[in-house]
């Protein structure tokens, strides 16, 4: 005779379902601010576009629009930075050219993969509160760091106030996808992939 699996408790059942749809509803509003503005989306707005009413509205999200934001933008920049660890190789990596490319590639991917998260940041962060803007800015400034480091290694004599000025040069270029027209002339594979060129074409050592 076999041995059924335990199902699943009443509870945990109930607790992903409500997990899974905070997060439809998240991306439902992800999507609007980055396209709208945050002063340009209203809580029924978001509530419209993802099927619920008010109340279970605040039910998911009782800080509205600002707790939105910072679980968009606070675990992406969490993400990213344990990302630029893990890629940039650490302290010593064995070949910096090689912890460039994976570097680049993981930015590039996310950038292309995400577009509306980049708009966020890069318009809307200073709606958050004090506190979770700090934590983002300290996580920001933390993964620019990170390429930081490398780029020092893999350019000798090359300054960190300088190694910054690169940096932020290429996050401004493979940041440009949000607006891009991704349409079927240009694949987001395609785009990637032009993106991770010319990005490595300006951070890589002549």
């Amino acid at each position: 005779m076999s041995i059924s699996e335990p199902a699943p408790h009443p509870a945990s059942a109930n607790n992903a379902r409500g997990s899974k749809r905070r997060q439809q509803i998240l991306d439902v509003a992800i999507k609007l601010l980055a396209r709208h503005g945050y002063h340009g989306v209203s809580m029924d707005d978001i509530g419209a576009a993802a099927n619920i009413t008010g109340p279970a509205l605040y039910h998911h999200f009782k800080g509205g629009k600002e707790q939105m934001l910072a679980e968009a933008l606070i675990p992406v920049s969490e993400r990213m930075l344990a990302g630029g660890k893990q890629h940039s190789g650490g302290p010593n990596p064995p070949d910096p050219a090689a912890a460039l490319e994976a570097l680049v590639n993981f930015h590039v991917s996310f950038a292309v993969e995400s577009p509306e998260v980049i708009v966020l940041h890069l318009h809307e962060l200073d709606r958050l509160p004090e506190e979770p803007r700090k934590r983002v800015r300290k996580l920001q400034r933390a993964y620019v760091e990170e390429w930081v480091g490398l780029l020092c290694r893999l350019r000798p004599g090359l300054k960190p106030e300088e190694a910054r000025v690169l940096a932020h040069g290429a996050f401004g270029l493979m940041n440009s996808t949000p607006w891009l027209a991704l349409r079927d002339e240009v694949t987001p594979e395609d785009t990637k992939q032009l993106l991770c060129q010319a990005a490595l074409a300006a951070l890589a050592p002549k």
